[in-house]
């Protein structure tokens, strides 16, 4: 039985009105919980996290792709993100082929989404678009001819059937990074490809760069890494979207690292917008010591995000230059290359305007807590000077001849003692007034000399 638009326009607004439902109290009860102390606080809120959270998860996976796309696309991006991270792995790719395009895009690079670590695929080319194969084992390679196989952090037994098929050896994710700068990108004497760089992961919590092998052998390209990446992702979407985009494993080499250098240009302009909002705070007048604290620590995630992001590109230059070298791209691919090159090149003045922004929010940031001291051992120093004279005549006020003073006149004690506090404190009061008097004729002076 077929059901009417109409009926599957309801259905669709009343799973969009559940999920807004559970979005709500997941929300709610956070509030809640987040303004309350109580014991095991921690606690308390993971669980109720995870309850609502767990809802809106089972809610979203039993619905098929296209209703989960239709649900994304309508809810605001901070709720389609927190949604999207509910939804299976295995399921991410079929929903990402549905959303508008800059639906997809937002997700694929904001996403902290949490994958199952080991995976494996394989794309072969079918009427001018990647198709994914899917692969479990070595028979199943034997009908297929790939362009790309991709594995995400395989097993040694992974490594071994696949490389035995094809014929070559593929390396350790976990030790690329023990290379030495030269053994980076060199070809075999069979012509084989190696390349070994280095992929942005900005991620939510801190930002890295990624080591990822890649290989060139016998026309196919083969990539390991240990973590997944959003350029990946990104690549396979706009290869299966758009006929044409790749025709043989270079076309996707050189389409990673053109998506490389455009996530690292978001990743600037983010570093961009960050760095404005600390500048708006830095520039207020009054800037508190736990201010000028939270201020570093965001300057010092700007800075480190910046360094990270010069180091993805100089690398993915020096990659590009090395197979413009080699004589192996194509005309129309050498030239395809050049232009990410010259990318790149544009991204370098970014980066050290950027530091430049770093080191002066840095050092005036430092200046304020400098201020802020000496506001203190001013203070400090004024109270030691209005002090000082009192010290003095106490330290008289105890001595065994003021006694013998006091008794000479015919004084009684407890008068010569109270007359003495009384003078102390007008000795203070005098010697504060006296330095009032001073610092304003001299802020008087230096507002004189400036007019």
């Amino acid at each position: 039985m077929e059901h009417s638009p109409n009926s599957e326009f309801d259905r669709l607004t009343e799973h969009l009105n559940e999920v807004q439902h559970l979005l709500s109290r997941h929300r709610l009860v956070e509030n809640l919980v987040n303004r309350q102390e109580m014991p095991k606080h921690s606690l308390v809120e993971n669980i109720v996290q995870r309850e609502n959270l767990g809802k809106l998860g089972q809610l979203l996976n039993s619905l098929d792709a296209v209703d989960a796309a239709r649900i994304l696309e309508a809810l605001s991006p901070e709720d389609r993100l927190l949604v999207w991270e509910q939804i299976k792995v295995d399921r991410l790719d079929s929903i990402l082929l549905l959303l508008l395009d800059d639906v997809r895009e937002e997700l694929v690079n904001a996403s902290s989404h949490q994958t199952e670590k080991v995976s494996l695929n394989v794309f072969e080319l079918r009427d001018g678009r990647l198709r994914q194969v899917k692969v479990a084992n070595k028979s199943d390679l034997a009908d297929i001819k790939p362009i790309w196989v991709d594995l995400l952090a395989p097993s040694a037994e992974m490594r071994y059937w696949i490389g035995e098929f094809f014929g070559l050896d593929l390396p350790d994710p976990n030790s690329l990074t023990d290379l030495e700068a030269s053994a980076r990108f060199y070809v075999e004497d069979n012509g084989e490809i190696h390349l070994h760089s280095d992929f942005l992961l900005d991620a939510e919590n801190e930002a890295q760069n990624v080591a990822v092998a890649f290989i060139l052998h016998k026309d196919i390209l083969f990539s390991v890494r240990k973590e997944e990446l959003p350029v990946f992702r990104l690549q396979r979407l706009r290869a299966r979207t758009q006929p044409g985009y790749v025709t043989e494993g270079k076309d996707v080499l050189l389409d990673l690292y053109a998506a490389d250098a455009e996530y690292s240009a978001d990743a600037l302009e983010d570093v961009y917008a960050e760095l404005e909002t600390v500048s708006k705070r830095v520039l207020n007048p009054q800037v508190t010591d736990d201010a000028a604290a939270q201020i570093l620590s965001e300057i010092a995630r700007g800075e480190d995000l910046n360094g990270r992001i010069r180091r993805n590109v100089l690398d993915t230059r020096r990659a590009l230059s090395f197979l413009m070298r080699g004589k192996s791209l194509s005309a129309l691919q050498h030239e395809e290359a050049r232009e990410i090159v010259r990318d790149i090149e544009s991204l370098d003045g970014h980066t050290t305007f950027l530091f430049g922004k770093i080191n002066f929010l840095m050092d005036a940031t430092v200046g304020f807590i400098n201020i802020n001291q000496n506001k203190r051992v001013s203070k400090l120093t004024s109270i030691s000077i209005i002090f000082m004279p009192i010290n003095i005549l106490a330290g008289i006020g105890g001595m065994s001849e003021f006694s013998m003073m006091a008794k000479d006149f015919n004084i009684e004690w407890p008068v010569a003692y109270t007359g003495f506090l009384l003078g102390s404190a007008f000795v203070g009061w005098g010697t504060y007034h006296v330095l009032k008097f001073l610092e304003a004729r001299a802020t008087k002076r230096a507002l004189k000399a400036k007019g």
